[in-house]
């Protein structure tokens, strides 16, 4: 199967390791992520999870994964993705998301490489959302950074 991958990348005014810790840490993730819920085991072969809406016992949406590259400050790789969705995704897929924290001049440069997502036209409207959501979770980042400095 021909797949294809999201790229996003942006420099944030923190150090590597402050970005890279609220990678995987489950009450940032809740802020930066809008999550309902999380859960971090963060080790190579440790697992992530997160709910968004409804409730802890029905969530709207929950994505559980294998961390398969656990690398602190520099790379964080989650896989072998396991969802529960309200409405099935219209397509199989091996999603794999990897974080890489690179030092940069203004701070420190995240880079999301999003792979595993169908090339046909049954995933196209996912694949948008997925591009939107990327952007919408980096803007996220920002404003927690932004509100951690401000305290």
């Amino acid at each position: 199967m021909t797949t294809r991958s999201i790229v996003h990348e942006e420099v944030f005014d923190t150090t590597p390791e402050a970005l890279f810790e609220l990678l995987h840490t489950p009450s940032s993730i809740c802020s930066w992520w809008s999550t309902t819920h999380a859960m971090v085991i963060p080790r190579e072969g440790g697992a992530w999870a997160a709910t968004w809406g409804g409730t802890i016992d029905e969530p709207d949406f929950a994505s559980f994964a294998t961390i398969s590259r656990f690398e602190p400050p520099r790379h964080f790789v989650l896989s072998e993705y396991v969802y529960k969705v309200l409405t099935p995704l219209p397509f199989e897929a091996d999603f794999v998301t990897a974080f890489e924290v690179r030092p940069d001049a203004e701070g420190a440069r995240l880079i999301v490489t999003n792979s595993g997502f169908p090339a046909g036209p049954e995933a196209d409207d996912f694949y948008a959302g997925c591009v939107q959501g990327w952007k919408d979770t980096f803007a996220g980042i920002r404003r927690f950074l932004e509100s951690k400095a401000s305290n």
